[in-house]
């Protein structure tokens, strides 16, 4: 049985790694204020940035779906990973050597599945690096030179070679202490007649990244002749590998996706060489499927959605180029970027434009982009009779709904009037009017759908928060514009993120002074996690807070509240903490005040008088606690 890790060990990861620094790994983040980052939610599709990171707190939440927690619940959440083997990847970046209970470490048989398998494409990788200086490796070398890769870009990318016999990586593994199972399930072995035997035989080897730069899979070039595969052989579907959810060259290219705003796509792992190497850093390819939804998720992240992005694809000029061209302006509405295409001259792909003239080409071709939509619109255009009535109206039927989901509105009207040039109709302001028409249609059609996705939708989330969310967790809901709902949540915020401005006075408020449920709960939290007070000088406060939530709904609530910015333009300071603190305090007692004044009412004129003076008296204390609450504030408390 699998040892458990230490538990100063898991904390002593969850300190030494910053949430911020992971997140990064995934998405671009950018300045939320007040300490905060924010970006594209990693776990559900939206327009607007409602995801939050408090590199403060350690924490993140998603306003939009409600996913928050540390930097642990990050990982796990995202790369499906179970907690040891979330904690063994971040010791492992953090290099920290983990400590196992119940019998000590044993690699092989402690660690997790998908980090173990994750240590042997690893092994596996600089295997094939150090295969690329044998003899035998003479031809993958003669390869990449031919097509003006030099030892030092083979490097760069990690390129390497696999022998051609039939189990040398196989023996390499198991010498390593992977076993059979393991290796099969790796994809890096296959069934043989007396066993497992290596998938790739004497072929050049790319590996294939994920995001945070772990090695998930290989792409394999043919080499030989007498090779009967097929040209290019990538690592199937496994528990780390999917295709569709993998970019070639992502890991080196995300920094410089986020910091320009623009990807360049392209077809193979050749042209995402050629491309870095002439200086076009922000090139990366799919790795042998078509350009599809999980790489969009990818790039949305990166390019943060703002309408200044773009997305570059480039294809060949041939019809199997423009087929490709076509298909990702299918795709083109799921991005807010703006999309090009960068048609190679001569059929060429930038590593044989690289290899014919140079890098300069390289650069220039993305530089010479044409907008996707104009192309489609070209090609939509082509396909019709332009010189008859029924060919002009044909196309205009086909190419109007086109321009129509143009975003831009600027765009859209001048590249109706573009339209009506091509298909030769002169009445200009008819085809705008008929964009247009279809552009309303299609607005409307979204509204409806925004409508009936606001049923049932929380609305304790910030104003400023323009994505329509889904359903969050059930519970009762609450409303904004209540004052005492609004106040409440402040404070809330304040006891969780600047304990050190309402404590003590916090401590002594009773859960009965939250009059939203899921309030008073949180309430509880903190007061079995030690009170406000207890989080002086100790940095694993949030974390007893969340561990005192009594179910996950409410350790989200606890999560939320941590990282959403407090409603103040300024730092937040002793005067601020005063205001929320008096608020939620008088509003405590004008309900209490208006209760005993209802029980005076039904007491009426008989009641026993010792207990009708005990009631006034209360009402009397209450009345001129409110009072001083008015007029002395924070001081009366």
């Amino acid at each position: 049985m699998a040892g458990r890790i230490n538990d100063d060990d898991v904390k002593a990861v969850r300190d030494a790694v910053p949430i911020d620094a992971v997140v990064s790994e995934y998405l671009q983040l950018r300045n939320a204020g007040g300490g905060n980052l924010k970006g594209l939610c990693p776990f559900h599709d939206e327009k607007s940035p409602s995801f939050h990171v408090s590199s403060a707190k350690g924490l993140y939440h998603c306003f939009g779906c409600q996913e928050g927690g540390d930097v642990v619940d990050f990982i796990m959440k995202l790369d499906h990973l179970s907690f040891a083997e979330t904690i063994e990847r971040l010791a492992s970046q953090a290099g920290i050597t983990l400590r196992y209970e119940e019998g000590g470490y044993a690699p092989g048989r402690q660690q997790g599945e998908r980090t173990r398998l994750v240590e042997a494409h690893k092994a596996a990788a600089q295997f094939y690096i150090e295969q690329l200086d044998s003899p035998e490796a003479e031809i993958g070398r003669k390869f990449l030179a031919e097509r003006g890769f030099d030892q030092a870009a083979a490097q760069h990318f990690g390129v390497g070679y696999s022998p051609a016999g039939w189990d040398h990586l196989t023996r390499f593994l198991r010498g390593r202490g992977f076993s059979d199972q393991e290796l099969i399930l790796s994809g890096l072995s296959q069934d043989g007649r007396r066993g497992p035997i290596d998938r790739f035989r004497g072929r050049l080897m790319w590996p294939i990244r994920d995001i945070a730069g772990e090695v998930v899979g290989f792409g394999a070039r043919k080499l030989r002749d007498d090779d009967n595969g097929p040209k290019y052989l990538n690592t199937p579907e496994t528990p780390l590998y999917r295709k569709s959810q993998v970019l070639y060259g992502i890991d080196l290219a995300k920094k410089e996706i986020a910091k320009t705003s623009r990807a360049v796509v392209v077809e193979g792992y050749t042209d995402v060489m050629a491309c870095h190497l002439a200086g076009v850093t922000t090139a990366i390819a799919t790795c042998g499927t078509s350009f599809g939804e999980g790489h969009i998720k990818i790039l949305r992240r990166l390019l943060m959605d703002n309408s200044g992005s773009e997305v570059v694809f480039t294809f060949d000029g041939d019809a199997a180029g423009q087929k490709a061209a076509l298909r990702a302006f299918e795709d083109d509405q799921k991005f807010a970027a703006q999309t090009s295409i960068a048609i190679t001259p001569g059929g060429m792909d930038p590593c044989d434009l690289r290899l014919a003239k140079g890098d300069a080409a390289v650069a220039d071709l993305v530089e010479t982009r044409t907008p996707l939509f104009e192309f489609a619109l070209r090609q939509v255009v082509a396909r019709h009779n332009l010189d008859t009535t029924v060919g002009r109206a044909a196309a205009l039927d086909e190419a109007a709904p086109i321009v129509a989901n143009i975003k831009n509105s600027s765009i859209q009207h001048e590249s109706a009037v573009q339209l009506a040039g091509m298909l030769g109709i002169l009445d200009t302001q008819f085809v705008v009017r008929r964009v247009g028409q279809l552009a309303r249609w299609a607005r409307d059609r979204g509204r409806d759908g925004q409508e009936q996705g606001r049923t049932g939708r929380r609305t304790d989330r910030p104003a400023s928060d323009a994505a329509q969310p889904p359903p969050g967790p059930s519970g009762p809901a609450l409303n904004l514009r209540s004052p005492a709902h609004r106040v409440e949540r402040e404070l809330l915020k304040l006891a969780l993120q600047r304990p050190d401005l309402v404590s003590p006075a916090f401590d002594a408020y009773g859960a009965d002074e939250f009059t939203a449920p899921p309030y008073t709960t949180v309430r509880r939290c903190i007061e079995d996690a030690g009170g406000a007070l207890s989080a002086a000088g100790d940095n694993s406060y949030l974390a007893r807070v969340r561990e005192a939530a009594p179910d996950d709904t409410v350790r989200a609530m606890v999560t939320e509240l941590a990282v959403e910015p407090l409603h103040t333009r300024r730092d937040a300071d002793e005067v601020y903490a005063g205001v929320q603190l008096v608020a939620v305090r008088l509003a405590a007692v004008n309900r209490r005040v208006t209760e005993i004044r209802g029980s005076l009412q039904r007491l009426g004129p008989h009641a026993d008088p010792q207990h009708l003076a005990a009631v006034q008296n209360e009402l009397w204390v209450l009345q001129q606690y409110g009072q001083s609450l008015r007029e002395r504030g924070y001081a009366a408390l």
